[in-house]
């Protein structure tokens, strides 16, 4: 990588003083692996989206995903892919840099938005691994060092195989730069999808007919704190339609029998589902303890409830998740681990917020009328897919250069 003058000043600058310590969060996998860096806040959940779908499509890749130190969030968001790794970035000295990519390898660089390291991307140049630039916006690029080494900035962005921007004051900002407005692609932002949970077949269509014609709701991530709540609003929903069957999902699978209990010592009709076949048009609650069947209840359920979000807890649970399979979404305010994805279905009439019982009773009997649920559902369903050709596009770009680096190996 030819150096010019404002970057042998920034190598020269930023490698004074001693050596920071490097110590990587895990052993580097064997096989494969993409190094994906998220430096803007909130997109966290957008970069480990395109992580879990490049390794499901591509068997034996693992992925690194970093991000700044000043930025790391009070909960990252859970990931149950073993083969995808959160981090933080080092600071950008010349010789951490080196350590940091000499220890992982990376086979390819997904860098979002901007805020690039001279250092890392000279390292990445030197071992030949390929670097892709999406999601860039003029945000990314207003730092000071961008103002006044705009020479280091050009030279760094033209070792990029492929740049993507999400809006056009980013295109404008990038030309300005010095970049040929050809070798930038105008995209849609990337954004997370949901998750399709899966779910058996046969079980979804004993059930349905098992209901048939009954309104239904789903509390999911139940906590106990939330129960009564939970209660409280099923029996208001009861007395406008004396056949709605509420499924309930304790966030704590232990917990099955005391809620249970609970729901018997209030005079609720109760099912364990799995235990006694399936609700008759006695049942007015069925509790189901295994977090594998939960897109199950999703699909069966026009409306959900996602619990831990009425108290503090974890920070309530993934609202994509119910999203993608086509049920409205219902919340209470304490979910900031997955505030942005709440946020985003909110805006768009995709979900609605709930403080207390009356609320969410309310908000049950007005949206178990197909027509509500539905108008919700279309609004999840936009805001899910809206973005996806933008993940596949960067998922074929990443399987064509792995590809090719595999053939000439």
């Amino acid at each position: 990588m030819a150096r010019s003058l404002g970057l042998s000043a920034y190598r020269a600058f930023t490698g004074r003083g001693g050596v920071p310590p490097f110590t990587p969060v895990a052993k580097r996998p064997t096989g494969e692996l993409v190094w994906c860096h998220a430096p803007e806040p909130g997109s966290l959940f957008a970069i480990q989206d395109l992580a879990i779908r490049l390794c499901r499509s591509r068997p034996g890749l693992s992925v690194l995903i970093t991000v700044p130190q000043a930025l790391v969030p009070v909960d990252l968001p859970p990931c149950s892919e073993a083969d995808v790794l959160i981090d933080t970035l080092p600071e950008d000295h010349p010789t951490l840099a080196k350590n940091f990519i000499d220890y992982w390898q990376p086979d390819a660089c997904v860098w979002a938005w901007g805020r690039l390291h001279p250092n890392m991307i000279v390292e990445m140049t030197t071992q030949a691994c390929p670097m892709f630039l999406i999601d860039a916006d003029s945000d990314g690029f207003d730092g000071r060092r961008d103002r006044w080494l705009r020479d280091l900035t050009r030279d760094l962005l033209m070792h990029f195989s492929a740049i993507m921007t999400r809006s056009e004051a980013g295109m404008q900002r990038l030309v300005r730069l010095g970049l040929p407005r050809k070798d930038i692609e105008l995209t849609p932002a990337l954004q997370a999808g949901g998750r399709v949970l899966p779910c058996m077949d046969s079980d979804l269509a004993d059930l349905s007919a098992a209901v048939v014609g009954r309104p239904i709701w789903f509390a999911n991530q139940v906590l106990e704190g939330e129960l009564n709540t939970v209660l409280t609003a099923h029996r208001q929903g009861l007395r406008l339609s004396h056949r709605l069957l509420l499924i309930l999902a304790p966030a704590d699978p232990k917990q099955a029998d005391v809620f249970a209990q609970r729901m018997e010592d209030q005079n609720f009709r109760v099912l364990r589902w799995g235990d006694a076949g399936y609700p008759d048009a006695s049942t007015q609650v069925m509790i189901a303890d295994d977090p594998a069947e939960i897109g199950l209840f999703y699909r069966l359920a026009p409306v959900s409830f996602l619990g831990n979000s009425l108290i503090n807890g974890s920070g309530g649970c993934d609202p994509f998740e119910a999203a993608a399979l086509g049920s409205a979404v219902l919340y209470g305010p304490k979910v900031r681990r997955y505030l942005p994805l709440y946020t985003r279905l909110a805006a768009e009439g995709a979900a609605r917020i709930v403080n207390d019982a009356t609320a969410l009773g309310t908000a049950v009997n007005r949206l178990i009328a197909p027509d509500q649920a539905a108008t919700m559902a279309q609004a999840g369903w936009d805001v899910i897919s809206r973005g996806a050709a933008v993940t596949d596009k960067v998922i074929d770009l990443v399987q064509e250069t792995l590809d090719q680096r595999e053939a000439t190996s």
